[in-house]
Order: structure tokens, then sequence, then C-alpha cells
């Protein structure tokens, strides 16, 4: 019986050096150029930025115009501003990672915006106000931020959301506080998330620059996405009109599909940082000479080097079948989770590995692996810990909650 492969033996020449299998070529060519386009881009004007502002702990507003330029925010969502007439999965998932793959801090500003806060209007909102906001935030003329996570709420924000949500009559009244937001300093709007005191179920808001009453605070001394300014913001009164409720939004559980796609993008952006990480490894273990010769030439040096190929090629097929299965409409709860938690995890591992092959050059910026090693802490933590997720899988492989 005769197997026929995907790709053609031709075509099977992998565009980085970590894509060992060539996962790039399962993408169809018009995907594959935006792809690149997105690589080009991200190399020539984003990464001579990243170190100084990382260092500075600020965000260089010239992001946001290279981020426009490249044109890609409407990806996912038919019919805003995306330039193909349906994305798959696989290659918005490819595209987050190769953000990641330069810089973990400018990704997310982009995936915060993109991702988080455009598909809370495209899922949660209904035609008009995804036609009031989406073209704009596609073109990326205004800019969005998400605010789930409150200062004494991460994993049990579910049933433990303070922040709440009361209908006076005209309005909706905001009362409470969220942190770590990114972008929420600048953004234009936000989507909140709060607790309706009527009927204590969790509903949306979109919350305008300049809404009084909305409070955001840059937070400072971060180890980790030094170049995503991640606030802390207070609601005082914040008064919302119903045009402003997202009004498809009205159980966590809907909440928890926007969770389910986000989730698997930041399994991308861990495999991201991989990718970055190994990549300067290697080539830095071909320039560094030791005992008069490259360390390449190691056993211990390659063995760091290929594990860390191994964690990057086991992840990749686990993320090209996770699009799969979101493009099929079969994507569950628990199969992102699994991929955030198992992603995240062997990062951790390719990161520390390809410091490690620095030495003592691997903690200063100039070699750009410190900022790796630091960002893939806020990664691994972010969107679930590793160990909710695991919860998750748990619970749809036996059947039964080992929540408390």
């Amino acid at each position: 019986m005769t197997t026929t492969l995907p790709v053609e033996e031709k075509h099977f020449q992998a565009a980085l050096t970590a894509d060992f299998y060539g996962y790039e070529n399962l993408l169809p060519e018009e995907e594959r150029k935006l792809l690149l386009k997105a690589r080009d881009v991200v190399r020539s004007e984003v990464k001579p930025l990243v170190n100084e502002y990382w260092a500075k702990g600020e965000f260089p507003r010239e992001l946001v115009d290279i981020f426009r330029g490249l044109g890609l925010a409407g990806l996912p969502y038919e019919g805003y501003g995306d330039p193909l007439p349906a994305a798959s999965n696989l290659l918005v998932g490819m595209v987050s990672m190769e953000c990641t793959r330069t810089d973990a801090s400018s990704a997310t500003f982009f995936g915060v915006h993109s991702g988080l806060a455009m598909y809370s209007i495209y899922r949660g909102g209904d035609q008009r106000q995804r036609d009031r906001w989406l073209p704009a935030m596609a073109a990326m003329d205004t800019i969005g931020a998400f605010a789930m996570t409150e200062p004494l709420g991460g994993s049990d924000v579910a049933g433990g959301m303070r922040t709440t949500a009361r209908w006076d009559g005209e309005n909706w009244v905001l009362n409470g506080a969220k942190r770590w937001i990114g972008n929420a300093t600048f953004a234009d709007l936000v989507v909140v998330w709060a607790r309706d005191e009527a009927d204590d179920q969790v509903k949306g808001f979109v919350v305008e620059k300049g809404t009084p009453g909305f409070s955001p605070v840059k937070i400072e001394n971060k180890i980790a996405f030094r170049i995503v300014e991640n606030a802390e913001i207070t609601l005082t009164d914040v008064r919302v009109p119903e045009a402003n409720r997202l009004q498809e939004i009205n159980y966590f559980r809907d909440v928890a599909e926007i969770l389910r796609a986000t989730r698997s993008g930041v399994a991308w952006q861990a495999l991201g940082v991989m990718i970055g990480a190994y990549e300067l490894a290697l080539d830095y273990a071909k320039e560094r000479r030791q005992f008069g010769r490259p360390i390449a030439r190691f056993q211990m040096v390659q063995d760091l080097l290929v594990k860390s190929l191994g964690n990057i090629t086991a992840s990749w097929g686990m993320l090209v079948q996770l699009a799969r299965l979101q493009d099929a409409g079969i994507f569950r709860d628990e199969h992102s989770a699994l991929a955030k938690a198992f992603v995240t995890s062997r990062m951790r591992e390719v990161v520390a590995w390809s410091r490690e092959i620095f030495g003592g050059n691997g903690i200063v910026l100039d070699y750009d692996i410190a900022r790796f090693f630091a960002d893939a802490e806020a990664i691994y933590s972010f969107e679930g810990t590793r160990e909710m997720n695991t919860l998750i899988v748990g619970k749809a492989i036996t059947g039964k909650s080992a929540f408390v």
C-alpha cells in the first residue's frame, strides 16, 4: 500500500532551522506567503527595537504602525479586514509563533489586541457591535485590551470574580479592579468582564477610553514582558450603556469559549519562544570557541540542542493537530488546556537549556537569550497555570473533578 505524503519531496525544505519536519509546508501557498511576510516584517522592523525598550520597560509606540502595516490583525475574522476569505487556524497559530520567535512582549501586544480583544467582540458581540468596532480594530486604528484577571482572582476568577455590574435603569455601573491587563494604559477600548449583581452571571462590557471612573495604572518593576504595558485598573462607578454590553455573552460558559481559543494561542506563543531560544543557542554554539574549537562540537552541547529540537518538534506536531480540530469545529476545552500545559512546560526546558549554552553571556541582554528566558515565565503563568490546565484535562479523561 502506497502512502501519499501531504507535501511533495521537492518542497520538503524547512524555512526555519527549527522546523525539522517541515510543518510550514502544510500551509497552502497563499497562506505561507502571509507567514513569510510576517517573518520579514517582524525580523526587519520589530527586532531592532526590542532590547532597548525591554531594558527601559517601555512600550515603543512605533510597534502599532509596524503591526498596522503587517495587515494581519483581522486574519481570523472573516469579513473584518482579513486578507484571506477563510484563513486557517494553522496559519493564525503560525503567525503568532512567528511574532513570538522574535520577541514575546511585542507579540503579546499584538495577541491581546487581535486575539483576546477582537475575538471577544467577534464571538460575544451582535452584528451591530461587530460592525461598530472590528473594522477599525482590524486596521489597528482602534487598539483593544481584555480585562478579566483581578488583584485577588487569577485561576479562580470564574467563580470568584469580584468586579460587579449593576443595571440602574439607564446604564450599567461597573465597580471593582483588574490586574495584569496588557495594552490597558493606551488602549482605545477595553473588554471588561464583570459579574451581574442581578443574576450572578459574568457579562462582558466594552469600556471606551476616557470613560469617567476607569483608571489604568502601569505596573512597574516586572522581570518579564517588560515591553507590554500591563496595568492595574480601578473601576469606580463606571457607567456603560447597554449598547456596549456584549449581547451574546450571558453565562461564564460563553466566556470559556473565548478562553478556549485564546489559550491555544498562548501555546503557539510558547512554541515561538522555544524556536527563538533554540535558534539563538544553535548559532552561538557554532560561533563560540572553547579549548580551540566551536562548542557545537561538544557532545553535551549537542545533547542540549537535540533535546530542545525534540521538544519543539513534538509541540509543533501537537499544535498542528489542535489547529485542525479548531478548523473542523470539534475543538474542546481539554484540547487547548493540554496544549497550553504541555507546550509551556517544554518551553521552560528549552529556554533553560538554551541559556545554559550561553554560559555567563546568557544573563545579559546583548545576546537576546536572557530576554527569552525571562519572558517565558510570563507565558508559563498566564491563560491558566499548568496546574489548572492539568485539572481541566484530568476531569475530561477521568470524568471526575479534582477542583477544590
